[in-house]
C-alpha cells in the first residue's frame, strides 16, 4: 500500500467557512484525493496531518503548537514508509499578528522540506518526495476571519510565485491551487465544499504520476 502524508492546515483539515464545522471525508481534498487514487486502481492511504492555525516555522501567540516546524520530523518517523508528502501551508504565516510576506512564507517551506529530508527515519525507509501545493490566496477576511487575517490579502501576494522557486530550488514538485479553486467569499479564507473536490479531483492525476516515479526509481 502506498501511504501519502498530507502536512497542512484548516484549509485541508476542511472548516466549512463561516462556522467551525467540518467537511466529511469525501468532501476535502485530501480524501477525494485518496477515494480518486482508489478508483483509478492505487491502492492507496492519504493520512491526514492538518491542524488548524498552522504556520510554517512560526509561533501563534495565542496558541500553542501551531508553528509546523516543531515535531514534523517526528511525524515523518511515526508515519513511514511514506511515499509522499504533501505541503500545503503559507496563509496562517499572514495572519494579523504576523508581518511576513510571500517570499517569507516560501522560506517557511523550505525550512519544511529541508526538515523532511533530515527526519530520522528506520534504516532502509525511503526519503520521501515532496509535493508542494500553493494554497489558493486569502481573499478579502470576512466574519470570524476579519480580525485574525486583516491585510493578509495583501500580505499574501505573490507566494505562488515565491513558492514555485523553493519548489524549483529544492528539486519538489509543486501545483498551484490558485489556479483553479479560491477562498469562499464567505469568510475569505477557508474553502467551500465545491474548492475541495476540484482540488481533490485535480490533484489525482499529479500524484498519480508522482507515486507512480517513486515506484520505478525503487
Amino acid at each position: 500500500m502506498k501511504q501519502i502524508l498530507v502536512y497542512s492546515d484548516s484549509l485541508s483539515w476542511g472548516i466549512v467557512p463561516g462556522t467551525r464545522q467540518r467537511h466529511p471525508f469525501d468532501v476535502r481534498w485530501p480524501g477525494r484525493l485518496e477515494l480518486g487514487l482508489k478508483a483509478h486502481g492505487a491502492d492507496v492511504r492519504v493520512i491526514e496531518d492538518c491542524l488548524n492555525g498552522r504556520r510554517t516555522v512560526w509561533d501563534d501567540p495565542f496558541k500553542p503548537g501551531r508553528a509546523g516546524l516543531q515535531g514534523l520530523a517526528q511525524r515523518i518517523e511515526v508515519n513511514s514508509p511514506l511515499d509522499l508528502v504533501i505541503l500545503m501551508l503559507g496563509n496562517n504565516d499572514f495572519q494579523s499578528m504576523h508581518p511576513h510576506t510571500g517570499w517569507h512564507a516560501a522560506q517557511g517551506n523550505a525550512a519544511l522540506v529541508r526538515e523532511i529530508r533530515a527526519a530520522p527515519i528506520e534504516p532502509g525507509m525511503p526519503v520521501p518526495p515532496i509535493l508542494l501545493v500553493a494554497p489558493p490566496q486569502i481573499g478579502i477576511p470576512a466574519g470570524t476571519m476579519a480580525d485574525k487575517f486583516a491585510g493578509g490579502d495583501l500580505k499574501c501576494t505573490g507566494f505562488p510565485h515565491a513558492l514555485a522557486t523553493v519548489a524549483k530550488e529544492l528539486e519538489c514538485a509543486f501545483f498551484d491551487a490558485s489556479h483553479i479553486i479560491h477562498a469562499s467569499p464567505v469568510d475569505g479564507v477557508h474553502l467551500d465544499a465545491h474548492s475541495h473536490e476540484t482540488l481533490g479531483d485535480a490533484l489525482v492525476p499529479v500524484v498519480a504520476g508522482l507515486i507512480d516515479e517513486e515506484s520505478g526509481a525503487a
